[in-house]
């Protein structure tokens, strides 16, 4: 049986998160400029039935249709779960919450990730990747701010949980990717992920598709989820474009990169979503985090680089190794 560690390639690992990165920061920017006027579960349809037909032409280039075969469904509908979720509890707080602000508070996924990596595959993780792991968590509680109630606070802290949850569910998604990705190739993977979500998708729309779950409501991050659907218009058209296509990067990305190599070798690079999250909550939306949130930011970020210097120390003799092999 082929194991994890015939796949180990921790650059190639690498590369594919920041690819994966880079087209979800695009994904979150382009459905907060959409949550104003579409439902979450129309997006997650469009984008998904437009990402599995180019999930499924990678799947040709990888093997073709065999490689859809699988011996583990159930993990396999597990994990499809895990990230509809963590999706559905992101986006809804998105909606509330200034891009910035909500990506930095989610990036205590990759914090989580390290610490299953541990009791889930057995990763060592050493004492000091530990403590950094904490003063990454000490910036997400910075963040949230659970001494404020009342009045002295903008948002509820019911919608700062809502992507401390997700970002739960998107860590186990990304042990299970670990765990499966030895006997599944990343797009047969991507492809299982975009059926999940399009069932999630449409079961919303038999529910709540016609908007009327709305009338009377007044949580913004309840209305993103149960609006009416609405077909787009104009640039829209191809925003939603857009969406479909980052969905196939995201979904391939993310698996190649969860298969080639450790899960807390990958993990620490997600924080280059962060400067990526600021980034476009000023250029589109003119939002700025307030110093609070910055020393949030940097507590996390912080602790995600100390983390990967911690873990490119660890693995300098398997890269000397690796690079004498190819010299034979």
């Amino acid at each position: 049986m082929e194991t994890a560690t015939n796949h180990q390639n921790p650059a190639a690992g690498i590369g594919f998160i920041l690819l994966g990165i880079l087209a979800i920061s695009v994904n979150d920017m382009l459905i907060k400029q959409l949550s104003g006027g579409y439902p979450l579960h129309q997006m997650v349809f469009i984008r998904s039935a437009i990402g599995i037909v180019f999930s499924l032409t990678l799947v040709q280039f990888e093997g073709g249709w065999s490689i859809l075969k699988t011996s583990t469904p159930g993990l396999h509908l597990l994990r499809g779960v895990m990230i509809v979720l963590a999706n559905l509890l992101f986006f809804s707080a998105l909606a509330v919450l200034p891009l910035a602000e909500a990506t930095a508070i989610f990036f205590v996924a990759p914090l989580m990730i390290t610490l299953l990596s541990i009791p889930f595959l057995g990763e060592k993780v050493g004492p000091l990747r530990i403590g950094a792991v904490a003063v990454g968590l000490l910036g997400v509680v910075i963040m949230t701010r659970p001494w404020q109630s009342g009045s002295a606070r903008d948002v509820s802290f019911v919608i700062y949980l809502l992507p401390i949850l997700g970002a739960l569910t998107y860590a186990i998604n990304q042990i299970l990717t670990r765990k499966l990705g030895a006997r599944s190739k990343a797009s047969a993977m991507a492809v299982y992920i975009q059926g999940v979500f399009i069932i999630a998708s449409l079961g919303f729309w038999l529910v709540a598709g016609d908007g009327r779950h709305t009338q009377g409501l007044q949580n913004e991050s309840l209305i993103f989820l149960l609006r009416a659907w609405k077909w787009p218009e104009g640039i829209d058209t191809w925003l939603f474009v857009g969406l479909g296509f980052n969905s196939a990067i995201i979904g391939y990305s993310l698996s190649a990169a969860y298969r080639l190599a450790d899960a807390a070798t990958v993990a620490p690079f997600e924080y280059v979503g962060l400067p990526l999250a600021i980034f476009w909550g000023w250029a589109i939306f003119g939002e700025l985090p307030d110093p609070i949130v910055v020393a949030g930011i940097v507590l996390i970020l912080g602790a995600g680089l100390f983390v990967f210097l911690r873990e490119r120390q660890r693995n300098r003799p398997l890269i000397s190794s690796k690079r004498a092999n190819r010299r034979l």
